[in-house]
């Protein structure tokens, strides 16, 4: 993404550019976590690119033999943005089916609706809110650390006993989003989507489980003897 960004902002073709992150002889960088990625760095490296294209204007467009380099410092440009909200939202909504004599879950269809600022890339966007709508099924109804309260340890530490979805686990979803432009955002106009695709899944299809059996789990995930050792709540 950070490369897409400064070829866009250049004007020139993407194979041009090349994005050095995670070297150890580079200055320090926040971690990509907390959907701070593509939102949050993509101010610095566009400042950088509108100072680098000013430079070469100066210049007339010559790059002298030692080459050119710009840094570019966004803290006190954050810090002067006046205290508002700038989350990305979403929705979801989930169908289930439940076997009453099994009590199995199944789901087959989701959506996810979100408005998380300009898109920058809608394949890479796509793909990941996908997985973090995989990820909210997961949550749902299959992954559960069980604790052994003797000896402070985690029980299930691989794969055959740690529970995640695998394909048949997972049928029909889909991933849209509304086209939003907020100018409070920063120069690329995008907002996070680390998380947001998460948000809100297991919600829909507790949600989903309650309206199909009348019974409301409130413990995650929402395992078969759940739902056997629960009587339906009235209605």
């Amino acid at each position: 993404m950070l490369t897409q960004i400064a070829a866009g902002t250049l004007g020139v073709e993407l194979g041009r550019v090349h994005a050095l992150i995670g070297d150890s002889t580079l200055p320090p960088a926040s971690p990509a976590v907390g959907s701070t990625g593509t939102a949050s760095w993509s101010t610095a490296v566009i400042d950088a690119c509108r100072q680098l294209r000013d430079e070469l204007g100066q210049r007339g467009g010559v790059v002298p033999p030692e080459g050119l380099e710009v840094s570019v410092n966004t803290a006190a440009e954050l810090g002067a943005q006046p205290p508002m909200s700038r989350y990305a939202f979403g929705a979801q909504f989930a169908e289930v089916r439940v076997d009453m004599d099994s009590r199995e879950i199944r789901v087959p269809r989701m959506l996810g609706v979100f408005a998380a600022g300009k898109i920058m890339n809608p394949k890479l966007a796509r793909s990941q809110l996908l997985g973090g709508m995989i990820w909210g099924l997961s949550m749902a109804l299959h992954e559960e650390s069980v604790l052994d309260r003797e000896f402070g340890d985690y029980l299930n530490h691989d794969l055959a006993q740690y529970h995640i979805p695998v394909n048949a686990d997972v049928a029909s979803i889909d991933v849209r989003w509304i086209n939003e432009e907020d100018p409070n955002i920063g120069p690329a106009g995008a907002k996070g989507i680390g998380e947001i695709g998460i948000v809100g899944v297991a919600a829909a299809i507790a949600n989903a489980v309650y309206h199909a059996t009348g019974i409301r789990v409130r413990d995650l995930p929402i395992r078969i003897d759940r739902l056997i050792d629960a009587a339906p709540a009235a209605r």
